[in-house]
């Protein structure tokens, strides 16, 4: 049967489509952090979504799991094989054509093997912003779609559910379905592309989005602020909505222990303020109209917050070259993260209000599991969602803070959990937040999300062992 399979798909798809080579394969059966690893049958390279329809339906047809991938740069397995060698990978990464783009219209179709760094790109180059945005530029919009992608400015703009106006999904057994419509308001029925957001490829493959276009800031207005702790934070980000309103895109909490990660791995970062602080939040104005002063809105709002004591220090960005420094500690603290050994990354959102009392529970509950371990608290203020990242204590064997890690986890996402929130806020669950999520959700919050799995993949063809 796997012979069959195979010469079908070779003849479908070309022979250097169907990779089936141990080297060959390699490269799409670990994910990005390199902590799970499975094994595939043979990675599918499509190149159109008529392809991925033809491959779904031949591997559906002999009841072969697919499990779809784009770039490969998630953090929770989702887009790993099992280990047992009995699924698939459909990778996207060769479904890169940029099909439409409608300034006036403001949106573009994308194929789902587009790059967010190119899709953006293409967007500028007329005119636009693809308001989605994360330091994952690497990352490809079918990923960011399946699942629902967040990042810096989803204070402004939302989640990638708010980006989509339109989706062409491959089902489970092999159908495409065409719903590229860039209509604003369709209430002829169920919003059937909501089925496909934020559900990790585990109910159909989506191969092109129609997303939605914003006008191009104009001026940009930014700031790093060192505030006295997060419950300061939280004054800043209340001031700045009420005096700055919709113009507010982003607004990030930064603190000491990242900072110091990145100085001590970058030949380039350095401290921004006179002395250290614990904390900052970076924070950046956008406007679309030349009418408006930005700056002027800015210091007026951080004047306030230093006269208030809710911040203790600014630097405002008077050139592009400051904002990208700005930016780049911001960035730079995430990449250092990604490159210690060790290192255990989170995806939490609790309700704004409850981010101070996340950070002092979260920190706690971490250090009674391995007492002296580092916190590494940061990322969305205006959204409540906090990574709260973790480092092995100074000097200890990083192979045994891994092993450390399912406590860990799990001591903070109880946290999350009583206070309101998610495990779950960016990354997906994937293949790692499986057993927590059977435990922490709601019995029929579980059988509604398996319901409709049943009745749109009842075979189990698509990323088997994805949904709880």
């Amino acid at each position: 049967m796997t012979d069959t399979l195979l010469s079908a798909l070779r003849a479908a798809l070309g022979d250097e489509a169907v990779l089936t080579a141990p080297t060959d394969r390699a490269g799409y059966e670990t994910d990005l952090l390199k902590t799970r690893t499975g094994r595939a049958l043979a990675v599918l390279r499509p190149r159109t979504a008529d392809q991925v329809a033809t491959a779904v339906r031949l591997c559906a047809e002999a009841r072969v799991a697919v499990v779809p991938q784009g770039g490969n740069t998630g953090f929770c397995g989702g887009a790993t094989p099992p280990a047992d060698g009995s699924a698939v990978v459909l990778s996207t990464e060769r479904l890169t054509r940029i099909r439409h783009v409608d300034p006036q219209g403001g949106h573009m179709v994308v194929e789902a093997g587009v790059t967010l760094a190119d899709a953006r790109a293409e967007a500028e180059r007329h005119d636009r912003l693809l308001a989605l945005n994360h330091g994952g530029l690497s990352s490809r919009i079918g990923g960011n779609v399946a699942t629902n992608a967040g990042g810096n400015n989803v204070l402004r703009y939302g989640m990638t559910r708010g980006l989509v106006l339109g989706l062409e999904v491959v089902l489970a057994d092999g159908r495409l379905w065409n719903g590229l419509r860039a209509l604003t308001k369709d209430n002829a029925g169920f919003d059937l592309k909501q089925l496909f957001i934020g559900t990790e490829g585990t109910l159909g493959i989506v191969t092109a989005a129609v997303l939605r276009l914003h006008p191009r800031p104009r001026a940009l207005a930014t700031a790093l602020v060192a505030v006295p702790d997060p419950a300061a934070a939280l004054a800043l980000l209340a001031r700045l909505q009420t005096e700055a309103g919709e113009v507010l895109s982003a607004a990030e909490l930064i603190p000491r222990a990242g900072l110091d990660l990145h100085f001590a791995r970058s030949t380039t970062g350095r401290e921004p303020f006179n002395r250290p602080h614990d904390w900052q939040v970076l924070v950046e104005l956008a406007g679309t109209s030349r009418h408006f002063d930005l700056d002027g809105a800015l210091q007026a709002a951080v004047g306030d917050a230093l006269a208030a004591g809710e911040a203790a220090d600014a630097v405002v960005a008077s050139s592009e070259a400051q904002r990208t420094a700005l930016w780049a500690l911001r960035e730079g603290l995430a990449v250092a993260q990604v490159e210690t050994p060790g290192n255990l990354k989170n995806d939490t959102s609790v309700p704004v209000p409850a981010i101070p009392a996340f950070i002092r529970d979260a920190a706690a509950a971490a250090r009674a599991v391995v007492p002296d371990c580092v916190p590494i608290p940061f990322g969305h203020l205006g959204d409540g969602n906090i990574h709260f990242n973790l480092n092995p204590p100074p000097g200890a064997d990083p192979l045994a803070f891994v092993a450390d890690w399912p406590a860990l986890v799990a001591a903070i996402e109880g946290v999350a959990v009583r206070l309101g929130g998610s495990i779950a806020a960016e990354h997906g669950l994937g293949r790692s937040k499986g057993d927590a999520a059977r435990r922490v959700k709601p019995a029929l919050d579980l059988a509604l999300m398996r319901r409709v799995k049943a009745a749109l993949d009842p075979d189990g063809v698509l990323n088997p062992g994805v949904v709880p």
